[in-house]
């Protein structure tokens, strides 16, 4: 691989309530820059993940970009969509454009806001992201998705609510040592497992526990080519960078097999040359508790149907031989859909430097991350170490 990231800005995830998609956008550019010790007038292009979909009136986003700098103006800059892997997407495109060789500082930055809609409106929203001819229907938004996907889960490999709540506990305690993240409380098992009015059925064998948060937010990184990096005083370098998309419609495909992750990750690791056991932790897509563990089996950590082995045995703790989701996921950090998958790179480049401060997991070296785009369709994973 030929590109780096070298400078990153994190805003923490919330109720933002003063802030719009505009201003968030300033801030994380502003900062991601002076992080890397670039101005504008070094940046080539730049690249907005931006979902919005009717969040916000404000479209056509692109440009918002230029209003931390008035000397980004004229330079190429494109707003790009991919559902919930709308910030991979833009920080892959960056990367694409550096191997091109038509850049060598691309300026990567991820929004959303989220809260100023009610919460119907914010469901219908995101309802957006699934194939809506077959789709549309389904109670509870995303949630129902998902429940529907846990559901047909449990029919077919038994009853795993145990283990959707230690990974819903597992995430809310390593979310109070990221200061970034939206919820910092740990909550205990017991809590996450037991139905009670703070913590109800949201859809199916769901509850709020499994649910990842609506958020406002947004992050920023830099990205260069190798020998730009060299010279810098920070950089993480792509040791492999995999995009595949599967159909839309989950009726096309067996939904609970995320085929489009298990593709990601065997592209992501062949070009790395490497093996999952060769990774410090993982950041994955915990958009609902009953996705992360369908991950565990899709990335390869346990057999089909087995994935509770890994979060009931410890594997995936924080101390386990696989961390996931150290930063709390989007359990715990929150989840503004055009922000999280710069937010995943930006933690994963924290672990592998040894800056993640209470977040560190011990002796990290590599790092994957994996973002989601709508059920398993879009499927992005990257693996990331030091340069040097």
């Amino acid at each position: 691989m030929t590109a780096c990231i070298v400078g990153w800005s994190h805003l923490p995830f919330g109720k933002r309530t003063e802030d719009d998609a505009e201003s968030m956008i300033v801030q994380v550019a502003t900062a991601a820059l002076e992080d890397a010790g670039l101005t504008p007038d070094d940046i080539d292009a730049v690249y907005l993940g931006h979902f919005n979909g009717g969040f916000e009136k404000q479209d056509f986003t692109a440009s918002l970009v230029f209003q931390a700098d008035d000397r980004f103006r004229f330079k190429p800059a494109t707003r790009v969509e991919n559902a919930c892997a709308t910030g991979s997407a833009a920080v892959h495109q960056g990367i694409h454009l550096i191997e091109a060789k038509k850049a060598k500082r691309v300026l990567v930055v991820g929004v959303e806001k989220m809260t100023a809609l009610g919460g119907k409106e914010i469901g219908e929203t995101l309802l957006k992201a699934s194939y809506l001819k077959e789709e549309a229907g389904i109670d509870g938004g995303f949630a129902g998705v998902f429940a529907q996907i846990a559901q047909a889960y449990f029919q077919r490999h038994g009853d795993n609510m145990d283990a959707l709540a230690k990974i819903a506990a597992k995430n809310h305690k390593n979310g109070v040592a990221n200061p970034y993240a939206q919820m910092r409380k740990d909550l205990g098992y017991e809590f996450c497992r037991t139905e009670s009015e703070k913590n109800p059925y949201v859809a199916g064998p769901l509850k709020r526990t499994d649910c990842s948060l609506v958020s406002d937010g947004a992050a920023a990184i830099v990205l260069t080519d190798v020998d730009t990096a060299l010279a810098m005083d920070k950089a993480v370098i792509f040791r492999a960078a995999a995009h595949v998309n599967d159909f839309l419609p989950m009726s096309k495909r067996d939904i609970l097999k995320f085929e489009g992750c298990s593709v990601a990750w065997k592209q992501a690791l062949a070009q790395a040359g490497v093996s999952l056991d060769d990774l410090s932790l993982v950041e994955t897509h915990d958009c609902f508790t009953i996705a992360e563990l369908i991950e565990y089996e899709a990335m390869g950590l346990t057999p089909e149907g087995q994935g509770k082995r890994a979060i009931l045995e410890g594997w995936t703790e924080k101390d386990g031989k696989l961390p996931i989701n150290p930063s709390g996921g989007l359990k715990s950090k929150g989840h503004p859909i055009g922000a999280t998958g710069v937010s995943m790179h930006i933690m994963a480049s924290m672990q592998v430097r040894g800056e993640a401060a209470d977040m560190q997991v011990k002796d990290a070296k590599m790092a994957g991350v994996f973002n989601m785009g709508g059920a398993a369709v879009a499927n992005f994973v990257s693996i990331l170490e030091p340069l040097r």
